[in-house]
């Protein structure tokens, strides 16, 4: 039992398995494909993810991925909760979260999970989700540097969710935010000597 939530660990790992085979679904990777970009492993950070689509000036893939990778997150919530309860739907969204930053068909190297931890926080608690999205957007109109948006976003989610959906959430969410800091590692140290690049600016590989 953690936080008064009974767990069935049979259920549990089925959700975890489930949520992580949803999560490891490479968007990005098909959309700039589709886009005529290339790999985008080849391009930027080298992620997966939506932000680093966008480096290859296809926009429109960009907004895609962002928009499949959130809905594969909130997809493995609400099915998982739909069969599972509450617990199901936790581990779901850890599962699809380490499902897009460790993908078992890309050698498990995927994204950073930001678009997939906003999925996964809209399907738990949609008020906390927009208070880390409005977040998000805050420091991306100051500074205009996506990951070190992601991160303050990341750093302040457990509190939002504490808040709106309680404990067990939030303790999902401190997961998250510290998988989160492992996965942008480059981003932080390209951040600490002033190389990280801004939104919207093309990158070489």
């Amino acid at each position: 039992m953690i936080f008064g939530q009974t767990i069935h660990w049979a259920s549990a790992g089925l959700s975890l398995v489930f949520g992580y085979l949803l999560g490891s679904i490479p968007f990005g990777l098909f959309f700039a494909w589709i886009a005529g970009a290339g790999d985008v492993r080849n391009i930027g950070s080298g992620s997966i993810g939506a932000t680093n689509v966008l480096r290859t000036g296809k926009y429109w893939a960009a907004a895609a991925t962002l928009i499949f990778d959130a809905a594969k997150g909130a997809a493995a919530v609400l099915i998982a909760a739909a069969f599972y309860g509450k617990v199901g739907a936790v581990f779901a969204a850890l599962g699809a979260f380490l499902g897009h930053l460790f993908p078992v068909w890309l050698g498990f190297k995927g994204g950073k999970g930001i678009a997939t931890a906003l999925g996964v926080s809209l399907a738990l608690a949609w008020p906390a989700a927009l208070a880390m999205l409005a977040t998000w957007a805050a420091c991306v109109a100051i500074w205009r540097i996506s990951s070190l948006a992601a991160l303050i976003a990341a750093v302040v989610a457990p509190l939002y969710m504490y808040y709106f959906a309680g404990p067990l959430n939030a303790l999902l969410m401190v997961i998250l935010a510290v998988l989160a800091f492992i996965a942008h590692r480059a981003n932080i140290a390209r951040l600490l000597n002033g190389t990280e690049p801004r939104i919207g600016a093309k990158t070489t590989p």
